[in-house]
């Protein structure tokens, strides 16, 4: 099993004038830590206007800062915003990252998670699943092509030569964000990685992960021609101490992730200052909802963690992608919990990849059968999902011409 770590960039109330140059900073020396320590891949989204919840909304100049800084650890876009980037543009960012830190990007590509995102880049949240399958359509072929056009429905591409071309050929592996976990089957279907959220149980991790590699194997269906990257990543809150409960004391805060994104899913776009989200968490946190743990996540001692990693690694998932940049969990902490986990935990499940390497080339190859489990006990939507049918959709219904992905006003919902 392979190892990352992952980056929202989350910056609660309240602020000072320094406090987004150091939380940069020393997330670039987190990643610097990793990378010594031995870590496969460093993880960075993008998102926009979500204030405290993700400052994140140029990853490729954060990523190319940590890629001078680092010589091993894979650099990956967990994701960019397909539906808010220019096909050619992301093409030029992305192979211009592969070039400068020798051929370490990994590609994940994403739709947007709200309203308050997509809104302002003059896309409708319903057709973001349309928008995103487009311009997958248009951006892919840029890496191999010296030469290309593309006429789809969304973007128009006259012929050009994009350039630089990446040093990874035909093109970094390629991943897709699967905030809602059916979406796995998606990310299988279209042949790309799927980047998740953790499982409940052992009974969870291995319906999902049987579910896809058996859509992988049996009915994979590519957008154009690319290739493949045959690999399930789970993202799980993580603070490793020498006792749970020095681990849950200094991750008080972690499910602000999940909090804060749910908020502006259910009562966004707000005005900017006008929310304490912080605040917000707080309450909640005194809620049962708030109090509950799930199970999954990965914190507490050595001898904890260790158990759910052996569940997951059962269940053959590839990569373990840990959540240590979450709510107020500070540097200092973040720091000591890598190390730990790097010296006590991290070599022995390494030491075992070779074996979990020679099962997944049984699955692709058809020598190994997977049991085909029903994941429908197992299934959460950690995002909103359209709740409107997409213009795509409602045209082909009623053959109605016009302007699609604009959204009617800024209090549109989905």
């Amino acid at each position: 099993m392979k190892f990352g770590v992952f980056y929202e960039h989350q910056l609660p109330r309240p602020w000072t004038a320094n406090s987004e140059h150091q939380l940069l900073k020393q997330s670039l020396d987190q990643i610097a830590l990793a990378d010594d320590l031995g870590y496969d891949y460093a993880w960075e989204v993008e998102h926009h206007f979500l204030e405290e919840y993700s400052h994140s909304s140029a990853p490729e100049v954060f990523l190319a800062a940590a890629s001078q800084r680092t010589k091993n650890i894979r650099l990956g876009h967990g994701i960019i915003q397909m539906t808010t980037n220019h096909p050619a543009r992301v093409a030029e960012k992305v192979s211009t990252l592969d070039l400068i830190s020798d051929g370490r990007v990994e590609f994940g590509l994403g739709e947007g998670s709200s309203v308050t995102e997509l809104h302002p880049f003059n896309l409708r949240f319903r057709d973001k699943r349309d928008v995103w399958e487009d311009a997958v359509k248009c951006v892919l072929p840029m890496f191999y092509n010296h030469a290309w056009e593309y006429d789809g429905e969304f973007f128009q591409f006259p012929l050009r030569a994009v350039i630089p071309k990446p040093l990874q050929s035909p093109h970094p592996p390629l991943w897709v964000a699967c905030s809602q976990l059916d979406t796995i089957r998606y990310a299988a279907h279209r042949g790309m990685g799927a980047l998740s959220f953790k499982f409940v149980d052992i009974e969870a991790s291995r319906a999902w992960v049987n579910a896809y590699y058996n859509t992988f194997t049996r009915h994979q269906e590519k957008l154009c021609d690319y290739q493949a990257n045959p690999n399930i990543a789970v993202v799980s809150g993580f603070m490793c101490c020498e006792t749970d409960e020095e681990a849950w004391q200094k991750a008080d805060g972690w499910t602000f992730f999940q909090f804060a994104l749910q908020l502006y899913n259910k009562e966004g776009p707000f005005k900017p200052g006008t929310v304490n989200f912080w605040e917000r968490y707080q309450e909640w946190k005194q809620t049962p909802a708030g109090q509950k743990r799930s199970g999954s996540e990965l914190i507490g001692s050595p001898e904890t963690i260790r158990s759910k990693l052996l569940e997951l690694e059962a269940a053959n998932v590839d990569q373990v992608i840990l959540l240590n940049q979450a709510g107020k969990n500070t540097h200092e902490d973040i720091c000591s919990s890598l190390q730990l986990f790097a010296e006590q935990l991290m070599p022995e499940f390494h030491e075992r990849e070779a074996e979990h390497q020679q099962w997944k080339q049984a699955v692709l190859n058809g020598e190994l059968e997977l049991e085909d489990i029903d994941t429908t006990p197992f299934n959460f939507k950690a995002r909103g999902a359209p709740t409107q049918v997409s213009a795509k959709e409602e045209r082909n219904r009623n053959m109605i011409s016009g302007s699609v992905g604009r959204p009617q006003s800024e209090k549109s919902v989905s």
